[in-house]
């Protein structure tokens, strides 16, 4: 059992940063791949980056890539998404997710664990 928490979550200007973090439970953080799903409100959960339990691969989504930069330090149990340039589109509850192996998908069903999510509104 995995337990994920994030943080870092908030009110920003279009433009602006932020970096959220999700906290894994557990002593084998490193064999879990992860990602960061979002849902804007009267929208589906959609992906926006996944990494390999090693930190070497990584995946995003078209509408992120250059400005949303995913990590990992698993001797701390945690992973990072740093969000930049951020626009009004971006805004949505951001979820933490870990699946069981190594390798990176994309799709939420094929994750075991998720978080309770943080909200991310970016202001026009």
């Amino acid at each position: 059992q995995v337990q994920l928490v994030e943080s870092g979550g908030g009110l920003v200007q279009a433009g602006g940063s932020l970096r959220l973090s999700c906290a894994a439970s557990g002593r084998t953080f490193s064999s879990y791949a992860m990602g960061w799903f979002r849902q804007a409100p009267g929208k589906e959960r959609e992906f926006v980056a996944a990494i390999s339990g090693s930190g070497l691969t990584t995946n995003y989504a078209d509408s992120v890539k250059g400005r949303f930069t995913i990590s990992r330090v698993n001797a701390k149990n945690t992973m990072y998404l740093q969000v930049n340039s951020l626009k009004p589109e971006d805004t949505a509850v951001y979820y933490c997710a870990a699946r069981r192996g190594v390798t990176v998908r994309t799709t939420f069903d094929e994750y075991d664990y998720w978080g309770q999510g943080t909200q991310v509104t970016v202001s026009s």
